[in-house]
């Protein structure tokens, strides 16, 4: 069997340049398969896996949920494989820019990418020309975690419930409002599906960022705002807004006593950020299994379990597989929110 040198070793060896090596690599590849010669494939470089560190783009900047499971999955990384991971923020265009770098990527395993709803389901349904592809130019690792909202009202509005809301909208069509982060983010989505799913009719009041939206909420100049559960709870403890319903599938630790969207009756309704780490899609099956392993071993961790619960999200996992389903699911059900609602990117 041909031994396959490392590119840095390689290009030690024979004097070439690293540039060079791919055209000289497949001559050797091609010279042994006339020769009829065994050649190791794609496995071989998972060998020694991983011998530096790995980079991993975050497609927004530093700060925020996003840097945050960049940080803990580097950990997870390091603890598991031994070698550090760098966090490069590149933030820009809605979190396309990074994932165009990201995609672009050679698939060594050595730049991976964190992605999300809005870099692989919300961006691609508001705009089917962005330079990548959430499907084909990725390959699924693991899904992180999930983080649902939940729903705020201004105590001024007369409402102690979902349905009680429900009840007041459709008397009052097109009176009520509900704040957002800006056009296309969680927020607005989140509230584009609540008003298909229940037939109301409540106005979108866009902002530029969530701490705008939640000012005003407070202020009472809007009187509805699907908020972060961590962002939300001391505003709620303080009675300063009510929270009517959680967007996950189950109650929040954070919020025990406040009911899901299908509890408070609003039955198959769900709305979670999500986090989840990918690398470029030709990136060697091999790799792809190691690292979902190392993220399985850390999401196993009590510590690592207690951190993540502490910005109120939840630890998720499972297999490369489920969560290319997962990604096809969210893209397919927020494109159809986006073409109903005729939304278009700022």
């Amino acid at each position: 069997m041909i031994r396959l040198l490392p590119l840095r070793r390689a290009s030690r060896r024979f004097g070439m340049l690293p540039v060079a090596f791919p055209a000289v690599l497949t001559a050797i590849l091609t010279a042994a398969l006339s020769a009829g010669l065994p050649v190791a494939t794609g496995s071989a470089f998972a060998q020694g896996y991983p011998n530096r560190p790995i980079r991993l783009i975050v497609p927004f900047p530093p700060g925020g949920p996003n840097d945050i499971f960049a940080r803990l999955t580097g950990q997870m990384l390091l603890d598991a494989l031994g070698q550090p991971v760098v966090v490069e923020n590149r933030g820009g265009a809605g979190g396309a820019i990074g994932a165009e770098v990201a995609a672009k990527a050679v698939p060594d395993g050595y730049t991976l990418f964190l992605g999300g709803a809005a870099t692989l389901a919300i961006n691609p349904g508001m705009n089917p020309r962005l330079s990548y592809d959430p499907i084909k130019d990725f390959a699924p690792i693991s899904l992180l975690a999930t983080a649902p909202s939940v729903l705020l009202a201004h105590p001024s509005l007369p409402v102690k419930s979902l349905a009680n809301l429900i009840a007041l909208a459709k008397a009052r069509p097109g009176e009520i409002n509900y704040a957002s982060a800006g056009i296309g983010t969680n927020p607005h989505l989140a509230g584009e599906l609540f008003k298909f799913m229940s037939g109301v009719n409540i106005v979108h009041v866009p902002y530029k960022g969530g701490g705008p939206a939640t000012a005003d909420l407070l202020a009472g100049h809007v009187q509805l705002y699907f908020s972060g559960i961590s962002t939300a709870v001391p505003l709620i403890n303080d009675r300063r807004v009510r929270a009517l319903a959680v967007t996950g599938t189950s109650r929040s630790p954070q919020l025990p006593d406040t009911p899901t969207f299908a509890e408070a009756g609003l039955s198959g309704y769900e709305v979670n950020n999500w986090y989840a780490l990918l690398g470029p899609r030709a990136l060697d099956a091999e790799l792809v299994n190691t690292l979902n392993g190392a993220v399985l071993k850390g999401l196993a961790s009590a510590d690592v379990r207690k951190r993540i619960a502490e910005i109120a999200a939840q630890p998720a996992g499972g297999t490369p597989k489920q969560l290319a389903a997962y990604i096809a699911s969210e893209l397919e059900k927020w494109t159809k929110v986006i073409k109903a609602a005729n939304i278009k990117p700022e």
